[in-house]
């Protein structure tokens, strides 16, 4: 079936990018473009998109608030940010708003299949060029996000290497070929390491990484 994607940015030369980038890659169709956040919550109400790519910089409404309030009406729509903004507390403010990724606006096609792809499958997705980025922001916020039940010995030495490229940004079908494992394979494990963990979401198991030495500053 078609992914039907609404594309949200103010810079109609950024949308005729993406779009045209959309158009070669199989499986998606873009059903909508919106200029500013306002008319993306119209928009949406109308054409009910599978996923959402929003830019965060817009003269109306900005795309945090409209994220925030997407989240509220159409909790089932996933949404990526397509951003420039590399600042830590921006990117977490996305995430903890309910974005279930978030590129950079300068990716490559291949990247950006790769999100769309795991969006789709009711993953996320981190661009591997952010990851520390978070990593950091992360370690700073300890108190906010730290998960009630994680504990590191739950998790086979099999997930745990799973979980660190989760971490890095990797997509299931990266973590499969550089594993030498099924996409089905790694899809199981990464499903059994959030129930285990308790943990749904990146920054979530982000933090749960570092504080558990899984991962450091330095990976």
């Amino acid at each position: 079936m078609t992914c039907n994607l609404l594309l949200v940015d103010d810079h109609s030369l950024i949308r005729a990018g993406v779009r045209a980038l959309v158009l070669d890659i199989p499986g998606y169709a873009v059903i909508g473009e919106a200029n500013d956040g306002s008319q993306l919550l119209e928009m949406v109400e109308q054409l009910n998109p599978d996923i959402v790519l929003l830019d965060i910089s817009m003269r109306e409404t900005g795309g945090l608030e409209a994220l925030q309030r997407l989240r509220r009406v159409r909790p089932h729509s996933k949404v990526l940010i397509l951003s420039m903004h590399t600042d830590p507390a921006l990117i977490m403010q996305a995430l903890e708003s309910g974005a279930h990724g978030y590129l950079l606006k300068d990716t490559t096609a291949t990247e950006l299949e790769h999100a769309l792809e795991a969006l789709r499958n009711n993953e996320r997705y981190l661009s591997p060029a952010i990851a520390h980025t978070v990593i950091n922001q992360a370690l700073t916020r300890n108190q906010k996000l730290q998960p009630e039940v994680a504990d590191s010995h739950n998790l086979t030495a099999r997930q745990l290497e799973i979980l660190r490229l989760i971490v890095r940004g990797k997509s299931t079908r990266e973590i499969a070929n550089g594993l030498g494992l099924s996409i089905k394979t790694v899809e199981t494990h990464r499903s059994q390491i959030m129930k285990r963990l308790q943990i749904y979401d990146v920054a979530g198991l982000v933090l749960f990484a570092v504080r558990e030495q899984i991962i450091s500053l330095d990976d």
